[in-house]
């Protein structure tokens, strides 16, 4: 469950040491540096040493210091406004070489995601999404372009796939009346999460549908309706997240596809290259 370290700093001040208060206070000030301080850069900050600051971080219930800044770098990435996360970027980045800092970090993201990752739930998400009577997919403001990629991949397999719209709340629930039993709903969301996805995936997994979640953490709000929960990396590289690992995942999910319904994928890729070389799709010209 997400423990909410901001509110259990501000109702156990009093009980805090000197010291302790010091970092208390720091970190419900400036919660968005803090997060991504070392345990030492924290300790210089506020004028403690670092084992005062691990110390105090095991008191208050955390395994050690990286479980501690994890749980605060998740919490306050729900609470950071759009202009907080440009700052917080920028003190990240610093003034180096920001093509090499922000594709080395993508790099990281992804071979996270590959460690972390459940592969039972990778799998089941093949499964579901191979037998499914209808597939649905949704994904707003950032990741709209991830839903838009997987609908548009998954549309050169399946005839059954359906790209849900999401202007509105009324709207989404309006195209996906008839979910049910059978079906697979693919849903994407990274923070700040959309409300819309959030209900929407609760009314599939109440309806029935075997739903599959591509968001940042088991403690996203997707996860608790969620069959198949696929996590990947996405902290932020500016005011919106980076979204290279889930697009990996998502990558993966359409080889694996392709791979069980290989045989239907090449017939349908056969059909569709004629239909291309006739009405002039690609251009063909030699450079």
């Amino acid at each position: 469950m997400k423990r909410d370290i901001l509110r259990i700093l501000e109702e156990n001040m009093s009980s805090f040491s000197k010291g302790q208060k010091l970092i208390a206070k720091y970190i419900l000030q400036e919660y968005d540096k803090a997060a991504y301080m070392t345990a030492s850069k924290l300790g210089q900050a506020v004028g403690v040493s670092e084992s005062t600051v691990v110390r105090f971080v095991i008191e208050l219930g955390y395994e050690g210091y990286p479980e501690f800044q994890k749980s605060l770098q998740e919490l306050i990435r729900t609470k950071l406004t759009s202009f907080q996360r440009i700052e917080v970027t920028n003190n990240l980045i610093g003034k180096g070489d920001v093509l090499s800092k922000v594709l080395e970090s993508d790099a990281e993201k992804i071979r996270k995601t590959l460690e972390g990752i459940d592969r039972e739930a990778f799998e089941g998400a093949v499964g579901s999404i191979v037998n499914a009577k209808n597939i649905y997919i949704l994904g707003v403001r950032s990741s709209s372009s991830l839903a838009a990629f997987l609908d548009h991949s998954l549309r050169m397999i399946f005839d059954n796939v359906r790209l849900v719209q999401t202007a509105s709340g009324a709207e989404v629930f309006e195209q996906m009346l008839g979910v049910g039993d059978g079906d697979a709903v693919i849903a994407i969301s990274f923070p700040r999460y959309s409300k819309r996805i959030i209900k929407a995936t609760e009314y599939a997994h109440k309806s029935g549908a075997d739903v599959i979640c591509l968001t940042d953490s088991v403690e996203s709000p997707l996860a608790a309706s969620a069959d198949q929960l696929l996590v990947a990396q996405s902290d932020m590289a500016s005011f919106v997240d980076s979204l290279v690992a889930p697009l990996s995942v998502i990558n993966a999910l359409v080889v694996a596809v392709s791979r069980v319904r290989q045989e239907q994928v090449t017939e349908r890729l056969r059909h569709l290259e004629v239909l291309w070389d006739e009405y002039d799709i690609y251009d063909k010209t030699q450079q």
